[in-house]
């Protein structure tokens, strides 16, 4: 696929990006990505300095976008920032607020792709920074302007960092630490165990996908 195709690709998948129905849309704690009738919802749990939901994003998780495109998913992102307190800095707390700052720009999609393809890059000069993250919004046509700069510059959207670090802490049932990232969930029910693994491979993450809608 070449470039021009591939942010085609992600624009279009972005057209259905919607917050979560709660009462106040500004602090809802995940972003919904799909139609909202899909047969298939997948709950997904990523933080952005991991270095497991990278590979994830990069092996598996295209199964899911080409069927989000298709309209037969839509995906619920919780995104966790527990990464800091482990390996220091503030680099996920300040990604998680640059992606919700996206999401009011329309662009959620695109630039949730463009910082899983330079995390590593970004971890090896000590994780996400202001700099950074705007730098990064380059890649994603339309998406700066001074709205989305202030966002991420000021923090804008912390109290949406700390609701959906919370719910992924919640998800975590008897372990106050969360369940780990990346975790999926397809139409309720968690993969894991010897399914694990097949979420890291694209045929083998579409099989699941498909046998959890019929």
């Amino acid at each position: 696929m070449t470039a021009s195709a591939h942010a085609a690709h992600l624009a279009q998948l972005n057209v259905a990006t919607l917050r979560h129905p709660f009462d106040d849309p500004r602090v809802a704690p995940f972003v919904v990505v799909g139609d909202p009738a899909a047969a298939t919802t997948v709950r997904l749990y990523e933080d952005p300095r991991c270095p497991v939901v990278e590979e994830f994003e990069a092996t598996g998780a295209p199964a899911l976008r080409e069927m989000t495109l298709r309209r037969e998913a839509k995906t619920e992102y919780t995104l966790a920032s527990f990464r800091d307190d482990r390996v220091g800095g503030d680099g996920s707390k300040r990604a998680v607020n640059a992606l919700r700052a996206a999401l009011d720009a329309g662009k959620f999609t695109e630039y949730h792709a463009v910082l899983f393809e330079n995390m590593a890059e970004n971890e090896l000069a000590g994780g996400y920074t202001t700099a950074s993250l705007l730098e990064l919004a380059d890649q994603v046509e339309g998406l700066r302007s001074d709205t989305f700069d202030s966002a991420v510059a000021t923090m804008k959207h912390k109290d949406f960092v700390t609701a959906s670090e919370k719910t992924y802490e919640a998800a975590g049932g008897d372990d106050p630490r969360g369940p780990g990232t990346p975790t999926v969930a397809i139409n309720g029910t968690q993969i894991k165990g010897g399914l694990y693994d097949w979420l890291f491979e694209k045929e083998t993450f579409h099989l699941l996908l498909n046998s959890a809608d019929n």
